[in-house]
């Protein structure tokens, strides 16, 4: 019996990712383009309490360019910078300022040396495979960072569904979830100190700084 139990536990958990991914395309459609996370969970307010209006900002990985039209309400300058032209072209429709600059192009190779106050990172490392490398490429860009990416231990069902051997992570496009300890240790190896951080939602959101004296300790 307990292996009928778990083989229809595993397609159950199967279509909870479905109907996750189902939930969330609808919700988008529902509040005309953009996720009903941005206002629910409050994380624009996050990083907007972390820069000054004298700030240039980077957000990098800027999507449709909503994160950065908030932050381009209080920031000097806010400059978005996407991979993806779809998403730019989006931004540039929907979500621009006079003191906003949409970039098309890899943040490690495009932006010439240029510096920035802060650096932003909303749900982004996750997406990198590299990101000991990247975050390293990106160190002499700004001296602050604030970050923000989703926990593997948000909740037990995504330890029960790796157990399993069903699809955990929150989109299959990132490469790691983190754990408390586990961002802790990629932010040290890559040179970076941890000053503070908040749990909510799931999530680590987080300000860092280079630490280059002592690149083993967070």
């Amino acid at each position: 019996m307990k292996i009928i139990y778990k083989f229809f536990l595993k397609q159950i958990l199967k279509l909870d990712n479905w109907l996750y991914k189902v939930i969330s395309y609808l919700a988008i459609k529902t509040e005309g383009g953009l996720h009903p996370k941005h206002r629910l969970i409050g994380y624009h307010k996050f990083f907007l309490d972390n820069i000054s209006p004298d700030n240039k900002v980077l957000d990098i990985g800027c999507g449709n360019g909503a994160l950065a039209y908030d932050l381009a309400g209080k920031a000097k300058l806010v400059v978005g910078i996407d991979i993806v032209l779809e998403n730019i072209l989006k931004a540039k429709t929907k979500y621009n300022r006079s003191n906003i600059k949409y970039i098309v192009g890899d943040v490690t190779k495009d932006l010439n040396g240029e510096r920035f106050d802060v650096i932003i990172l909303s749900n982004v490392l996750e997406h990198i495979n590299d990101r000991i490398g990247f975050l390293k490429k990106i160190s002499t860009l700004a001296d602050k960072y604030l970050i923000r990416v989703p926990m593997f231990d948000r909740d037990w069902l995504p330890l029960y569904k790796k157990e399993l051997d069903v699809e955990w992570r929150l989109d299959k496009t990132h490469f790691i979830e983190y754990t408390e300890d586990s961002f802790k240790q990629e932010m040290a190896i890559a040179g970076y100190k941890i000053n503070n951080y908040i749990i909510k939602f799931g999530e680590i959101w987080v300000i860092v700084i280079k630490n280059e004296k002592n690149k083993n300790s967070w």
